[in-house]
């Protein structure tokens, strides 16, 4: 047993230099890690947007279109800077950017809402951002809803202020945002980001020292230039994996707890909590990181995977859209990277106040995978010794055996 750590060890300190000595890897590994999250939380901290310029084509110009028009440029989200005569016009001024979206009001608005036909009233978005369809959308809604109570209360005859107000809304209701306070859009999104962020900065950096090995036809890696150390491939694996996870450890308390703070997103979870869950994700990301690293047969390989993977990922996870609504071959593809039930775990935890038994399936999920992600590096390392560097295989067959 204390061969074992002792040999742990110094593959554990020699990656440390490895990593400290390349200006890359530091970038990737510690610098990266410290910038992303700033970046991504400042692009998103404003949740929401108000005053979005918008268009109206007025086919109808009638009061009662008039008075839709009013209403819209009256709410907090949404300021109508013109009213032209056709969708022409509209365009034109979208292609300009003087304006987000379009309001199309028909010619018949009027007419079919005094004989009590259902109308339409056609909106067209800027999709550069959603943030400006949920502002458009959202308001023109409401005040849909609005006209068309006030009509319902002229329909029925004017009663009491009771009776009215009965009329104008059958059922009372409230609106209660969970968890998203402030119903916006970072408040749901950046604590997923933060949490795949520390995936593949450390996919980067692996993958950068790998490749860098291989550039260099430098097979043997820096943790086995000792001549007669017996270190065989669970070893490396598990003292790299160490190495790995301790710069993530540090980085992970302001990746997740600095950073959110800085911005004011939702953090309502057991600092503690939060810590014992963390530390399997990290373990299962940084074996994970080195399982996949071995395919990187050159230094700038692995920025193209990341590039193609990155986006995929995010949205496997099931952040942006409903995870009972993902197919279950998708899940199952989900579920075999380490960063989809981390961000599950750590969304519940920290967002919405879960405790661990709460998360448990999650939990236990991410020590299979960093168990599995182990056993797959260390196969890897095999691998990689068998084809690379039959020299010194040959010269240390110890390598080959535990």
């Amino acid at each position: 047993m204390k061969k074992l750590l002792l040999d742990i060890y110094y593959v554990w300190k020699n990656e440390m230099k490895v990593v400290f000595r390349d200006p890359a890897v530091i970038l990737l590994l510690v610098i990266v890690p410290l910038l992303y999250p700033v970046l991504y939380a400042f692009l998103y901290n404003n949740e929401t947007v108000h005053e979005v310029k918008a268009i109206v084509v007025d086919e109808s110009n009638t009061s009662l279109s008039r008075e839709f028009v009013r209403k819209v440029d009256g709410a907090a989200d949404v300021h109508v800077v013109a009213t032209v005569a056709n969708m022409e016009e509209a365009r034109e001024a979208m292609r300009r950017k003087e304006a987000y979206g379009i309001i199309v009001i028909p010619r018949s608005f009027s007419t079919d809402l005094n004989t009590n036909k259902q109308t339409t009233v056609s909106l067209y978005s800027d999709i550069s951002s959603m943030l400006y369809y949920k502002a458009l959308l959202l308001t023109c809604t409401e005040v849909s809803l609005d006209m068309g109570a006030n009509i319902r209360v002229e329909d029925m005859g004017y009663g009491t202020q009771e009776q009215d107000a009965a009329t104008m809304q059958a059922v009372d209701y409230e609106w209660v945002p969970f968890y998203n306070v402030s119903n916006g859009f970072a408040s749901f999104l950046v604590p997923a980001i933060l949490i795949l962020v520390i995936q593949q900065t450390l996919l980067l950096g692996v993958g950068t020292i790998v490749g860098t090995h291989n550039d260099k036809k430098r097979f043997t890696v820096a943790s086995l230039v000792s001549e007669g150390k017996d270190v065989h491939p669970l070893k490396l694996t598990i003292g790299k994996g160490f190495c790995y996870s301790m710069i993530y450890f540090v980085s992970s308390a302001w990746i997740l707890r600095v950073v959110p703070y800085i911005f004011d997103l939702p953090q309502i979870g057991n600092p503690e909590t939060i810590a014992v869950f963390l530390f399997p994700y990290i373990l299962a990301a940084s074996f994970f990181a080195m399982t996949i690293s071995y395919f990187s047969s050159q230094r700038e390989f692995i920025m193209l995977l990341i590039v193609f993977t990155s986006l995929p990922f995010l949205f496997l996870s099931g952040i942006s859209w409903p995870w009972p609504a993902v197919p279950e071959p998708l899940k199952a593809v989900a579920y075999l990277l380490p960063s989809t039930p981390g961000i599950h775990g750590f969304v519940k935890i920290n967002t919405m106040g879960a405790t661990l038994p709460d998360v448990w399936f999650e939990f236990v999920t991410l020590w299979v995978h960093a168990v599995v992600y182990c056993i797959l590096a260390t196969l890897m390392y095999y691998w990689w010794i068998d084809n690379y560097d039959p020299k010194y295989k040959g010269k240390h067959p110890s390598i080959t055996k535990f």
